[in-house]
């Protein structure tokens, strides 16, 4: 086999489109890479979705391969979701975090991974074991369980437990820990500052945790840790001191590396995507992924080559990379189970699924402060008022930003209006919005990342001066709930997920109780 073929066997590309694309096809032929990566972009309905994992198999079948691709997905659940029509919705990892059930993180990764499996994507880049200790993080929030490290540890590693018995491999993320930062590395690089005891007492449990019980993957951080690594800015994607010295040296984690997506604004608007994956190979990563753009994903393989050629790279470096990704392969991949996969199964999106789901949904959904039911008459007129849901952070789906809160309550109650609000809201929507809650008996009101954003918390205080009782909703952040003190109840979905939202609004209404406890401390 060529060098350029063995490189191409630690490449993980994405593509556009729900039928393989012409640059992957070319990519699977030409450089026999590694793996794929879908995004909702990629996703239809799950024959669809089946039909296409089915297609690019078959293009590496027919290409010589010895061993099947990785195919792999973000499907953290809640807030990063990328299966939609057809399969199962399920609970996110920070309303998880707020049933206190670990085991219930095994049951939604037993659920997702085998529905995942099912529809020939053999690889979940998840669980999130990131410790979200910073309530200004803008990109991990509720992608994590919770701040206490133990705790996180626990649901994570259970987690991992359940995907794998379903079949599918895992990936912990983001190492060495993305939870205490203030800025998302899709938009720039973070930094996180903590000294070693810190860091060995918080971020790396649950990353301990989980190698102690047979972690599959570890996805690295594009975040720089200056305890760690002398080098100005080098991220710990690019870091040998983050990913040999501390995660394959201290740690003893043995198997596969994989970087987050090097095309991100922390890497790609820093060294670039072609040269990071140079440095994450002489790091220690075994996968690297370039997720959207083909130049850039055949200009890495060539630097890659290039500096395997020039001795910068040893061949046995390449060649310790290829035994991981085999071994994996091996473990979890088969060419005869691909071809029997015709078929979608009936349990993907059954009643059976969603009940379990509905179920988890209840135990977490949490009423934060206050009291229901609301002593709601059928004569009683009430606005249900929300920002539009412009999606919260560059890694969620644009797919799930409407929000179905008002669709809901108008299901319930006769008398209710809807009004969404521009996103970010203009001081004469508040206005106009105040004048107007003077009609009403009730206001159901929905915030979105209140907490980071000026405008909703303008519109709060206002509403907080009026007569008129407000049940509040916090549709993403909880430390939404630290600005909602006025609400006569205050309601945790976590997510704006359909499932969660519905809750909400069945226990404002009296109809269902919801059972969770916060995860996070407010203040």
């Amino acid at each position: 086999m060529n060098l350029h073929k063995k490189v191409g066997q630690m490449m993980i590309f994405g593509f556009k489109g729900i039928q393989p694309s012409e640059e992957i096809k070319f990519m699977i032929r030409e450089y026999h890479i590694g793996g794929v990566i879908l995004f909702g972009r990629n996703i239809g309905t799950p024959q669809e979705i089946l039909h296409l994992t089915s297609e690019l198999q078959e293009e590496a079948r027919r290409s010589g391969y010895e061993r099947p691709l990785l195919i792999c997905i973000d499907q953290e659940n809640g807030a990063v979701r990328r299966l939609g029509e057809g399969a199962t919705i399920m609970p996110g990892s920070m309303l998880l975090g707020a049933t206190q059930q670990p085991e219930l993180a095994y049951e939604t990764g037993k659920i997702t991974g085998k529905e995942l499996r099912a529809l020939g994507i053999n690889w979940n880049l998840a669980p999130v074991v990131d410790v979200n200790n910073n309530p200004l993080n803008p990109v991990i929030g509720v992608r994590s369980f919770g701040e206490d490290p133990k705790k996180v540890a626990e649901f994570s590693k259970e987690a991992v437990r359940g995907m794998q018995d379903a079949g599918v491999m895992t990936t912990i993320k983001h190492f060495p820990g993305h939870g205490d930062t203030q800025v998302d590395s899709h938009l720039d690089l973070p930094v996180i500052d903590h000294d070693m005891d810190r860091l060995q007492q918080v971020e790396l449990v649950p990353f301990k945790e989980c190698i102690n019980h047979g972690a599959d993957t570890v996805m690295s951080a594009h975040v720089y840790f200056p305890t760690i690594e002398p080098e100005l800015n080098r991220p710990a994607t690019l870091s040998k001191r983050v990913i040999t010295g501390l995660l394959r040296e201290e740690l003893g984690f043995e198997g596969v590396v994989t970087t987050d997506c090097m095309e991100m604004d922390a890497i790609s608007k820093g060294i670039g995507t072609p040269k990071g994956g140079v440095e994450a190979v002489k790091a220690g990563i075994d996968l690297v992924m370039v997720s959207h753009l083909h130049d850039r994903q055949e200009e890495t393989i060539k630097q890659i080559v290039k500096a395997v050629e020039e001795d910068d790279i040893s061949m046995e470096h390449i060649e310790d990379s290829i035994r991981r990704i085999n071994k994996l392969k091996d473990h979890y991949l088969s060419w005869a189970e691909i071809a029997s996969n015709k078929e979608v199964p009936s349990f993907v999106g059954s009643d059976e699924h969603q009940k379990v789901s509905m179920d988890i949904y209840q135990q977490g959904v949490t009423l934060a402060q206050g009291q229901l039911p609301l002593p709601l008459n059928k004569d009683d007129r009430v606005l249900v008022v929300y920002p539009k849901n412009e999606y919260a952070a560059l890694v969620e789906d644009k797919r799930y930003s409407t929000m179905t809160l008002g669709k809901h309550f108008k299901s319930i109650h006769e008398k209710t209006d809807v009004l969404e609000l521009q996103n970010p809201i203009g001081d004469n929507q508040i206005k106009g919005l105040i004048e107007k809650t003077k009609e009403y008996d009730y206001i159901i009101l929905g915030t979105l990342n209140a907490s980071l954003d000026h405008p909703q918390q303008g519109l709060l205080k206002e509403l907080a001066k009026m007569d008129v009782p407000v049940v509040a909703i916090a549709i993403r952040s909880p430390y939404d709930v630290r600005l909602l003190d006025f609400a006569q109840a205050t309601i945790c979905t976590y997510e704006f997920s359909q499932p969660a939202l519905q809750l909400a609004v069945e226990a404002i209404v009296g109809s269902k109780v919801i059972r969770g406890n916060l995860p996070v401390t407010i203040n």
